[in-house]
């Protein structure tokens, strides 16, 4: 009788499920018609991405609908950071900032760059972001070098430990990290770590809550809805930021994985870059850290004291912290890069494993250029994300076509963020040359006005061009037929990866 009843109630439950799924697809069209004005007339969208979605959704009608879900929904422009118990402290140094610049009186710590006062003043009117030139620059560029450096850092630290990532695996690096996060504190220190929900799909739920038991305390900026179950493929948190007691901080594309120091055979050696900043600029990206990690732990760090201790002259390189994300009113991280390229006289070198600009980039970097500015762009020789890619080459070509000079990094994986502009000012962080970390992703950028630190970072560029290929006009118009259909179908679907 039991087995009898159990088939009755499979059999409605299957039937149900048919008459649904008959029913969405008789009304598949009016689904999508209805979808297509939504995106259309109640999105203010980039024209160019609301014709790759509708593009979708009519030559792949049901996968597309699903795509949509997963990746098309626009997060209104609100603000989701707050920090009230700082802002009139924050204000108050904004505005003397500023009203130094428009009395013609501020001056940066390298007077070469007398010309970039416009780019720190946009900085601080569109960001709040703080100028400082207290400061010193560290470079790595090598994965094992940076972790050594970080995990050093931790053993000193006697107050508090802040780390973010996007990826963090449980392997053999996280690990390492880990005895030292415990050891600190047991010994009473402070120990926060945020990761994002995607990036942090391979560290499974029963480990963080290890963690906690062990006094690390864990925060995950949008989790998965169930398990490993991610609804939310866009407005990942992309940022990469490590503050050591308020004094020492680590900004750059390294994740925590052992990909990152060369130990993945897919990838090879990992060519990355970070930077490890000392001085009153680690203060910008403490307040960065407390934002996201009050979002996500739902706690309020700004009402706690000892987060932002005095700070004492590291160096003399001016900085500012420079952060956009899909909740920000501008783009401010890709305005940056716009307004650094539109200023160079002499040089552009950028290194970015995804180059996938949008209108206003690609023509600043075309009228470069064109205009006698030497123009080089550099770019992984293997994918990890095939579409992306390919986009990637086709956009590259475009660049070939107005007299910039492109490579392919070929000594393993470049992962390397960044810009620099007439060995004077430079940008790294966490954000790709592409769209979504332009507009979908939550970023972070350390903008640095110092000849000599930019010049060491076109010193390492010009020093990674030794292991690259050159991309020739020549070597690019003979191209294969299978590679222009894969950059040609990439390319379209571009203002959606």
């Amino acid at each position: 009788m039991s087995n009898m009843l159990d088939m009755a109630v499979f059999e409605s439950i299957w039937q149900g499920a048919a008459a649904g799924g008959s029913w969405i697809m008789e009304h598949l069209l009016f689904l999508n018609a209805l979808l297509s004005i939504a995106i259309v007339f109640f999105q203010r969208r980039d024209p160019k991405t609301v014709w790759t979605w509708l593009l979708v959704l009519y030559f792949v009608p049901v996968v597309g609908f699903v795509l949509y879900l997963l990746m098309g929904q626009d997060m209104r422009k609100r603000k989701m950071f707050r920090m009230k118990e700082m802002e009139d402290s924050l204000n108050s140094q904004i505005q003397k900032q500023e009203e130094i610049i428009f009395r013609n009186e501020f001056n940066l710590s390298d007077s070469a760059l007398d010309d970039y006062h416009d780019l720190v003043l946009y900085n601080l009117e569109a960001m709040q972001a703080a100028y400082s030139d207290d400061n010193k620059v560290t470079i790595y560029t090598d994965g094992n070098e940076k972790f050594d450096a970080l995990i050093e850092a931790i053993d000193s630290a006697e107050k508090f430990i802040h780390i973010q990532y996007y990826i963090i695996k449980n392997d053999i690096l996280f690990e390492r990290i880990v005895k030292h996060l415990v050891k600190k504190a047991e010994e009473g220190v402070e120990v926060r770590v945020l990761c994002d929900g995607m990036g942090g799909r391979f560290v499974k739920s029963s480990y963080w809550k290890k963690l906690r038991k062990q006094g690390i305390q864990v925060a995950i900026f949008f989790p998965p809805l169930f398990k490993r179950l991610q609804l939310r493929i866009n407005y990942r948190n992309h940022r990469k930021i490590a503050v050591i007691d308020g004094k020492t901080a680590f900004v750059g594309g390294f994740n925590i994985g052992k990909e990152y120091i060369g130990l993945d055979k897919k990838f090879g050696y990992w060519r990355d870059t970070h930077l490890k900043i000392e001085g009153s600029a680690v203060a910008q990206l403490q307040i960065r850290f407390i934002l996201d990690w009050n979002y996500a732990a739902k706690d309020n760090l700004f009402s706690r004291e000892g987060y932002f201790p005095e700070t004492e002259p590291k160096g003399s390189t001016g900085i500012q912290i420079v952060s956009s994300g899909p909740d920000s009113k501008y783009q401010e991280i890709r305005d940056n890069y716009l307004r650094l390229i539109s200023k160079a006289k002499k040089n552009i070198y950028i290194q970015t494993p995804y180059f996938i600009p949008d209108e206003a980039v690609m023509g600043a970097l075309r009228i470069a250029a064109m205009s006698g500015v030497d123009v080089k762009l550099m770019i992984p020789c293997k994918p990890d994300h095939p579409f992306v890619y390919w986009a990637t080459y086709s956009f590259a070509g475009e660049l070939l076509d107005a007299g910039a000079r492109c490579y392919t990094y070929d000594n393993g994986f470049l992962h390397a963020k960044g810009i620099m502009v007439d060995g004077l000012a430079a940008s790294y962080g966490t954000a790709n040359m592409d769209m979504r970390s332009f507009y979908l992703n939550f970023e972070v950028n350390a903008v640095i006005y110092s000849s000599e630190v930019t010049r060491q970072l076109e010193s390492i560029f010009l020093k990674d061009l030794g292991k690259c290929t050159e991309i020739t006009p020549y070597d690019y118009s003979r191209r294969k037929l299978s590679v222009r259909i894969k950059e040609q179908v990439s390319r379209l679907l571009s203002p959606i990866m």
